[in-house]
Parts: structure tokens; sequence; C-alpha cells
């Protein structure tokens, strides 16, 4: 029978996937590398189909009082500041998917999913016990430990990130690849900002060959800008590499000055290479599976790496709570049910990169016509419902 879990990683997917699996009676270990809890990053977007999973795991309504619920979401042309609606939000998103989209800062996140996995088990998650090594037999399975520990389990899951040692481990992976894009990242106090950008509005600026995306976190109190640059010859992938005022704003020189203005407002400005990895069609071998990014990464081009995430963390635990004497029927119920969805929104977000770096954009009078047809109110809705309309909750 299926009881004792193992977990590698505290992240997002991680946490989520504990917090779901206590909840169905499963004892659950975190093994975690870092020696504190601490997520770094800045924003993260959560569309209704993630926030109703949060719901279904007790987290929801602290994160409200954590994030920003936007009142819609804008297109804007990278020179003009010409504006388009993207889809309304708000009590819109409320009304049609039966949750709200938060905007939320990575870490208020990560705070509030680890304190609800502390309430559940004081003792669930081990830091400083990074994965050096996985034993995947078939009668349970053994992870050696970065502090010296070996820890044994039913099952294995490997919830650590694109540059996953479970997935290395078990199905032998290469490492990630860079997708030729660059990202800027930082967060502004919005009392900075001019009255007109301070808005409760997710922005997307499209240009030929970059973007940028921002918006309110922290009740309002601070700003998210990422800024998507494509480029060749530097890969280095860290979110704490840091760049300069300077570098940033040569990147995008004739960009509007509202970009600007929120560029120069950034006190510290960090980039990171986009990194991916082939889609994957099997998630799981003997006693191990993976979620997340570990085998789904994805261009940040749809604000779905974190929902996807976390979709994957409930519908494994349901799987796994329907299953209890056979791990080997659950996983492969997971996998029927999340890797055709997960692997196409890695391709939209592959396309999406072609849309918002369009070189039609560069065309003041072909930009216009471009943006109006890409993001018509019948193109978007192809593109997202989809998404926001999904119930991975289901019913255990």
């Amino acid at each position: 029978m299926t009881q004792r879990i193992l977990i590698a990683g505290a992240g997002i997917a991680g946490l989520c996937t504990a917090i779901a699996l206590m909840q169905r009676g499963f004892r659950v270990t975190i093994c975690e590398q870092a020696e504190t809890l601490r997520e770094t990053g800045a924003g993260v977007q959560i569309s209704p189909n993630g926030t109703r999973v949060l719901a279904s795991l007790g987290v929801l309504d602290a994160l409200r009082r954590l994030a920003v619920e936007p009142t819609a979401k804008t297109i804007r042309l990278w020179n003009s500041g010409e504006t388009w609606s993207l889809f309304d939000l708000g009590a819109m998103s409320v009304a049609e998917y039966g949750f709200p989209y938060l905007m939320v800062h990575r870490g208020d996140l990560h705070t509030t999913l680890a304190n609800a996995v502390m309430q559940l088990d004081p003792d669930a998650i081990r830091q400083g016990a990074g994965l050096v090594g996985v034993e995947n037999r078939a009668d349970g399975v053994t992870v050696s430990l970065s502090n010296g520990e070996r820890v044994s389990g039913d099952i294995l899951i490997g919830a650590d990130g694109i540059h996953s040692g479970v997935r290395e481990a078990v199905f032998g992976s290469g490492p990630a690849h860079f997708t030729g894009c660059m990202a800027w990242r930082g967060v502004i106090p919005s009392s900075r900002l001019p009255t007109h950008i301070r808005l409760d509005v997710g922005t997307n600026w499209v240009g030929p060959g970059r973007h940028v995306v921002t918006y309110p976190l922290r009740a309002g109190e601070l700003f998210n800008f990422v800024g998507v640059v494509e480029r060749s010859g530097w890969e280095t992938e860290s979110w704490t590499s840091k760049g300069t005022r300077e570098e940033c704003a040569d990147d995008f020189a004739g960009w509007h000055p509202d970009v600007h203005a929120l560029i120069d407002n950034i006190d510290v400005h960090y980039r990171w290479a986009l990194m991916s990895r082939p889609p994957m069609e099997r998630w799981s071998a003997g006693r191990v599976v993976l979620v997340g990014d570990a085998c789904h990464p994805m261009l940040p081009f749809m604000a779905q790496g974190a929902v996807m995430a976390i979709e994957d963390s409930i519908t494994l635990a349901r799987c796994l709570a329907k299953n209890r004497n056979d791990y080997v029927g659950a996983f492969s119920t997971y996998e029927a049910e999340r890797v055709t969805r997960a692997n196409r929104c890695v391709v939209a977000a592959e396309r999406n990169r072609d849309i918002f770096h369009n070189e039609r954009l560069m065309d003041a009078d072909d930009a216009s016509r471009y943006v109006s047809m890409q993001w018509s109110e019948p193109k978007v809705r192809d593109r997202y419902h989809w998404l926001f309309a999904f119930d991975a909750v289901g019913e255990d």
C-alpha cells in the first residue's frame, strides 16, 4: 500500500503536492536542498484554473489578502503605447470561471504554502537535504541526501524544477537548452511610478524581438517588471545574476516612456537565461514520478508555468488516493490526465513568443492591424478559455 511519500523539492510544485497528499492521509517527507526556505523571483500570475486548486488546498483566502485581483489585462504597442484589451478579469473571472485571477509575489505564495505544510506536519520539510542519489527498486525507493542521510518511502515525487536531479537520475535526461531568450526582472515600489501606470491591470507590451510584462503585486504596494529579449551568447541561468539599469534600458531603446519609467525605478536589475527541455510523454518510471518544471518546463509566455505545477499536484494526489494499493495505476491515470494538457501549454507558450515578438510590430502602419487581428476576442478566447475553465480538482 502506498503510504509514505518522498518529495524532492520544496518549491511551489512540491509544497502544493505535499498539502494535497497530507489532506488525503498520506505521510510526506519533503527533501529540500536549500538551508532555509526562501522563494526567489518576483511576480507570478495564478489564473482561475490555479486558484480553484489553491481553494481546495485551503490557502486561497490567505493568498488573496496578499495578492492583487486585477480588473483586466491589456496589450500595448512597444513604441506608441496604443492599448487593446486582452480580457476582463476581477469580478468577470469569478463570474465565468468561479474563481479569481491573482497576481502575487512569488515569495508570498511560497510562504503561504510552506505555512500550510507546517500546520499539517511541522516535521514534513527537511532543509539542507538535497537529493544526490535515487534507488528505484521494486519494493520501494530510497534517496541519498546531501546531508548524509538516506530516506526510504513507497514512492518518490520529483518536484525539483527544470534541473531536476530526480529526472536526471531516473530518466537520464541531458542538460536544458537555451531558448534564445534572456529576461530582465525587477520589483518596483508603486509609489515611485506615475499614477497612470499604477493601475490594477496586467500589461503585455509587445514589440519586434522582445516584450515586457508588468503588473501590480502585494495589494498594489509593488509593481512587477519582466522584459524578455531575444539574443544569443548569454546563457547564465540564475535568478540573482545582476545587470545594470543602462544595459536594461539599452535592450529597450526606442520603447515607450512608460517602459523606461519602470526600468528607471527598479533598484536591482536581475537577468536570467530562459531554458527549456523537449516535452516528455512519460513522467513516471518504477516508483518515481515527476511534477511541474521537472517534466514540462515552459517559456513564461502563457503565465501558466506555476499553474500547471499546481494542477499537477492535485491531480497526482487525487490519483494516488483513488489507487492506494496500485501506484502503477495511479501514475498511469495521472499521466493520462496531465501529459497532453501540460505539453499543449508548452507548445502554446512557444507560439506566443512568435506572436509577441513578431517583426510586423516594427512597421507603424501594419502593427495596429497585426495586434487587432492577433488579440481579437475570438482569438483570445481560443488561446485561454481551455486553460481557465479546466477543473483539476475533480473528486476523490
